[in-house]
This record gives structure tokens, C-alpha cells and sequence, in this order.
């Protein structure tokens, strides 16, 4: 079966299918075309169903009922997540009045981030134009995703919220769900179950080869040196990447569940594959 499989253009999605695109793990049954692309354009294509497998943000879901979503692949934080970055302190509480720059309204940042302070002025931008917009003062705030939660300082950025923090507290230390693969329902359960399966391989071969891996990653590094690379791909392809298993799957449907309450997001039917 020729099937297409997007992902993202960053290090730890990279690291996550190191095994399986470089044919260090076998994906049988499976001829796969690659797409590179990034989150916020990988949640569109998934709206219009047009890639059989594709890497997308969890808060997404909500808009694509034609997939099912793999237990292996998800980027989850582990107490902490995406932030909330400015020029100088601002207090959480007014951040719902601030204009505040966000890398996608379909990604679970933008989502988790109306949880916390509700509906609020917002400009959507790619995600790597954030710290410029902050620092030049076109946005009072914004909500930082991928290496940016590392380097934010060095940019003279200052943090204001922890949105994975945020989410730890108010769930009892649930994982933050933030990415998530998924795959057509309509190519058939044996199938999604396959491929998960290859995933998951590829996810266990990464981590019993992380130098190779990491070092396959930093093509999709953005200029960063490897040691930031490498830390912030351990940040987020962490044991619930190769099974999300209970707590990664409660995880998901709490957001959901939150979410709803607040008319944030349409009611739908979420569809997991099985262990």
C-alpha cells in the first residue's frame, strides 16, 4: 500500500520517524511518500483529509472526522509545555486585554492557552515569527512553541506562563497533550494498526539509537547546536511518544472535555486506535 505521511520540520518529529524513513525499521506492507510541512499547515490538509498519515496538533481532532488517532508518535509535555513570552513581566490576569501573538488556531497551544485566560485578541503568525513580533512591539505577548521554549531568554524574552505547568496543576499531573499522529479510518483498522505499529518501532529504534537519531534531527535543527537540539528532542519524545497508554489518552479527552464546556470547540466524535 502506497500511502503519504506528513510531518512536521522539526527536530523531535524527525526523531520520531529516523527509524522508519531511513529503513532502519521495516514498515511492511507500506510504500511511503514523505511530506514535510509545518504543524498549522499539516492541520489543514488533515481538515481536507489529504494525506493518509499526518502528524497533527491535538486541539485539530475537533475538525477531522475522517481520521483515527495513533497511540504512538504524540508529543506530550510532562509538566510543562508551550509559554507565554513578552518584553518585560506582565501579569497572567490581563493577559485575556494583551494582543497576543499565536502559531495557529488550530494548534493546542492556541487551545490550552483559551482554557487558562478564555477568548482573547490574538494574531495568528508562523510559528518562528513570534520573538520578533514581541520584540519589535507589534504584540503586547505570544505563545512560543518548539526551541523557542528553550531560547526565549536569549532572545530577551521574559516568561509569563507556563501553559504545561498550567495543565499539570489542573488535572493532577495528567500529560500535556500537544501533537498527535493520525491515519485515515476509511484504510481499515488492520491497517492503522500496522502502521502504529512501525511507528512505535520507529520511535523504540530512535531511543536505543539517540546519537544517530538526533544527529538525523538536526536537519530539521533551524540553525540550532546540537546540544539545545538534543534537549529539546528528549523534552517531548518521551515515553508516552511510544505508547500515549492511559494517561495519554485521559489527557486528550479531558482537554476535550474542557473545552467543550466553554463552547471552545464543536461536539465530535474522537476516534483512538486500540492498544
Amino acid at each position: 500500500m502506497r500511502i503519504t505521511v506528513g510531518h512536521t520540520p522539526d527536530a523531535d518529529d524527525a526523531f520520531m520517524f529516523y527509524g522508519m524513513l531511513s529503513g532502519k525499521v521495516p514498515s511492511p506492507g507500506f510504500e511511503i511518500d514523505q511530506v514535510v510541512e509545518d504543524i498549522e499547515g499539516l492541520n489543514r490538509r488533515a481538515r481536507d483529509c489529504e494525506l493518509d498519515v499526518t502528524a497533527v496538533s491535538v486541539h485539530a481532532c475537533a475538525y477531522i472526522p475522517g481520521y483515527t488517532v495513533l497511540r504512538s508518535g504524540g508529543s506530550f509535555g510532562l509538566g510543562y509545555g508551550p509559554l507565554v513570552v513578552a518584553r518585560a513581566a506582565i501579569d497572567v490576569r490581563s493577559l485575556s486585554s494583551c494582543r497576543v501573538a499565536i502559531p495557529g488556531r488550530l494548534t493546542s497551544a492556541f487551545l490550552l492557552l483559551q482554557l487558562i485566560i478564555g477568548r482573547f485578541d490574538h494574531v495568528e503568525m508562523n510559528f518562528d515569527r513570534v520573538p520578533e513580533a514581541i520584540r519589535s512591539g507589534a504584540v503586547d505577548a505570544g505563545l512560543v512553541i518548539h526551541e523557542a521554549q528553550i531560547t526565549h531568554q536569549q532572545e530577551g524574552l521574559t516568561s509569563i506562563l507556563d501553559v504545561g505547568e498550567w495543565w499539570d496543576g489542573a488535572t493532577g499531573g495528567l500529560p500535556v497533550p500537544l501533537g498527535i499522529n493520525v491515519m485515515k479510518t476509511g484504510l481499515g483498522d488492520d491497517s492503522i494498526r500496522r502502521f502504529d505499529q512501525s511507528l512505535r518501532e520507529s520511535i523504540r529504534y530512535g531511543l536505543e539509537h539517540s546519537d544517530d537519531a538526533v544527529k538525523y534531527a538536526m536537519r530539521y535543527g533551524r540553525g540550532n547546536p546540537e546540544p539545545l537540539i538534543d534537549k529539546f528532542v528528549k523534552m517531548y519524545v518521551n515515553p508516552t511518544t511510544v505508547d500515549m497508554g492511559d494517561a495519554g489518552e485521559a489527557s486528550i479527552r479531558r482537554m476535550f472535555e474542557m473545552a467543550r464546556e466553554r463552547g471552545l470547540v464543536p461536539d465530535f466524535d474522537l476516534r483512538i486506535a486500540g492498544p
